[in-house]
């Protein structure tokens, strides 16, 4: 009886774990070693400003000082402001229409370049043109449309010549439309780069299969090159969306000061020396673009693409 309680599974020694493998701790303290200074770099010049501004957005101001004092007093007026809801709204517009141009046109140099062109030394040279004008500074580039588009510009003059018009076109400067044109000039580029990036990477003979199935081109577009470049898409959509809700130097000098979005309302503020006011509309302005990001990564993976 008791040979038996003993061999009984109970009294049985348990199953020592795998040891680990040698050098493993030491292998784990050079990857902490090795993330450290990007660590230490990202904490003090991306986290510790944030958690800064959040700070500031609860504090009080007048017009000759600031007090640290806790307060809800700038959420309060910037939700319950229509102006602010009006320039928000103002703000996804620019952003919506920016996007759905600067999408247009990155998708069609980009698939001309990646499947049209043969050569990889062209595709190079013409992907290095499209570049070119970008190697200049923004403002620059934002500003030599003002004497095109201006009353007596070169647009206006030329479709006068033309007989198209009689009298020259207002809305052609200082407007929405300026504003967008400019934003689709500036930021097309961020998304032709990685819808080409992804289209490079895409395998022909999937197209070729495609093809010898009985696809017609817009069918192989729409059900084999779409879906395999959304990675590249969504990387470029959050380029431009992040961009343009972030720009105010764009629309001060395309709308003449006359439109404004919440670039602008910040930057006025910061003019007036409201910064708490300002920080809690940059409050509220990261807190939805980080929403905006959030839903557009629901829609794809993108670590695949990086």
């Amino acid at each position: 009886m008791s040979e038996t309680l003993t061999d009984t599974p109970a009294s049985a020694p348990q199953a020592a774990r795998p040891p680990k493998p040698p050098g493993s701790l030491g292998r784990n303290l050079l990857g902490w070693l090795q993330a450290a200074p990007l660590t230490l770099v990202l904490l003090a010049f991306l986290v510790a400003p944030i958690v800064m501004i959040v700070i500031v957005s609860f504090w009080r101001a007048t017009e000759f000082s600031i007090i640290p004092d806790f307060s809800f007093e700038n959420y309060e007026f910037l939700f319950g402001s229509q102006v602010t809801w009006r320039v928000f709204m103002a703000t996804f517009k620019y952003a919506l229409i920016t996007w759905a141009f600067t999408l247009s046109i990155g998708f069609t140099v980009a698939y001309f370049l990646a499947f049209h062109i043969r050569s990889q030394t062209m595709q190079i040279a013409l992907f290095l043109l499209c570049t070119i004008p970008f190697w200049t500074s923004n403002i620059i580039r934002m500003i030599s449309w003002i004497p095109f588009l201006g009353r007596n510009g070169i647009a206006n003059q030329t479709l006068q010549n033309w007989g198209l018009i009689d009298q020259p076109l207002e809305w052609l400067l200082y407007s929405d439309f300026s504003v967008i044109l400019a934003f689709v000039h500036l930021y097309t580029l961020f998304m032709v780069v990685p819808i080409f990036n992804t289209m490079m990477r895409i395998d022909k003979s999937l197209i070729e299969a495609a093809y010898d199935n009985g696809a017609s081109g817009f069918q192989t577009l729409l059900h084999v090159i779409i879906p395999l470049t959304k990675p590249g898409i969504m990387i470029g959509t959050i380029f431009v969306v992040t961009l343009v809700m972030g720009d105010f130097i764009t629309v001060r000098f395309m709308s003449g000061s006359q439109k404004a979005n919440v670039g602008r309302l910040i930057s006025n503020d910061i003019a007036l020396l409201q910064y708490p006011s300002a920080a809690a509309t940059a409050v509220v302005l990261l807190c939805t673009v980080l929403i905006v990001i959030g839903i557009l990564l629901r829609f794809v993976n993108i670590r695949k693409e990086l």
